[in-house]
């Protein structure tokens, strides 16, 4: 039970709070609509100074829901314009920090993920999955969640999937051939192994050759045969990107973390964001795997036990890489040690 007098605090809190919600909406909606390049400079620094006066959840709730507002829609979004929306996003996740860009890309895979399932017959999957692309190009993620992408998308193997897969190539490849070129060589031989094992209706299609002669043209390093293929544009945001961005480099803010990772979320927790919180920790309690955990590297001497216990080294695993590194002969002993 809930005595009226208290009741009539928590409403007129809710209220407050909606009416600051709804204020803080109009801003940052006002600075998305008139957001364009030559301005990028002034509505990232008045973004920042939202995140500094409000509270970090409301903003990333309240921008991730205004640019995926602006940016999914039915119809195909202008290149350039979602690549100024992106840039924007990338801005901040360097400059106010990486639970920004967290935030914005869990919800726009897990969107993309939901309606890759159904069978919606706009373009959202295609401006979800440039999203993405850019979010990748603007080193926002690594090219780990953009290969996990790809690689779904070709064990699907179906004439959407095939758009799908010309359209993340068209905008990412050459930049993922760079990233890493053993993991692109792997999905195209995939990709022309399932091509060559669909029904002869698929087979015959010409989009499934102009795939599998983009991914060719991908794995030879020839631009020139992937129409439409400008990286002018991306490599003209980027060099605005380093003058807007403090620190020095964007590699270490990248988010290193797989599909499947974005999609359970929810269930183990945002490892990707420090400070995250986790409720659940279905890890903790399973009792069997903490088990077979257990760490045996041999017999150790009580002395070098005892310097792992002064050390605080508190727990199994901690103690055996102590004792790992303490006692080994060399560098290469002591890899085969820890490896084991």
């Amino acid at each position: 039970y809930v005595p009226p007098q208290v009741r009539k605090v928590q409403n007129t809190l809710d209220d407050k709070k909606r009416e600051e919600l709804g204020r803080l909406k109009k801003m940052v909606n006002g600075l998305i609509n008139r957001l364009s390049e030559p301005n990028l400079a002034s509505i990232s620094g008045q973004m920042e100074e939202l995140y500094m006066t409000n509270s970090r959840k409301d903003m990333n709730e309240t921008l991730t829901e205004i640019l995926m507002n602006a940016c999914v829609t039915a119809v195909a979004m202008p290149a350039r314009l979602m690549m100024e929306h992106v840039l924007l996003v990338s801005i901040l996740h360097h400059n106010v920090g990486v639970e920004v860009g967290a935030h914005f890309l869990e919800a726009v895979v897990k969107k993309f993920d939901e309606l890759c399932r159904s069978d919606a017959e706009g373009k959202e999957c295609e401006n979800l999955l440039a999203l993405i692309a850019h979010l990748y190009n603007f080193h926002v993620v690594h090219s780990l969640l953009i290969f996990d992408i790809l690689k779904k998308l070709v064990g699907m193997f179906t004439e959407k999937e095939i758009e799908l897969i010309l359209f993340l190539l068209k905008n990412v490849g050459f930049s993922l051939r760079k990233d890493d070129a053993l993991a692109l060589k792997e999905l195209i031989t995939e990709a022309q192994r399932k091509a060559n094992t669909a029904d002869k209706k698929l087979q015959d299609q010409a989009r499934v050759r102009f795939m599998l002669e983009t991914m060719l043209a991908l794995r030879n390093n020839d631009m020139r045969k992937i129409p439409g293929y400008d990286p002018e544009p991306v490599e003209k945001l980027r060099k605005l990107q380093r003058t807007l961005v403090h620190s020095s480099s964007g590699k270490e803010t990248q988010l290193r973390v797989s599909l499947e990772s974005l999609l359970s979320a929810d269930q183990v927790g945002r490892w990707w964001i420090v400070g995250s919180s986790w409720s659940g920790a279905p890890m903790i309690q399973d009792k069997t795997s903490k088990t077979q955990q257990k760490l045996h590297v041999g017999k150790v001497s009580s002395k070098i036990m005892e310097l792992a216990r002064k050390q605080r080294m508190n727990t199994d695993i901690r103690r055996s890489i102590f004792c790992v590194l303490m006692t080994s002969e060399d560098f290469m002993d002591a890899f085969e040690k820890l490896l084991k």
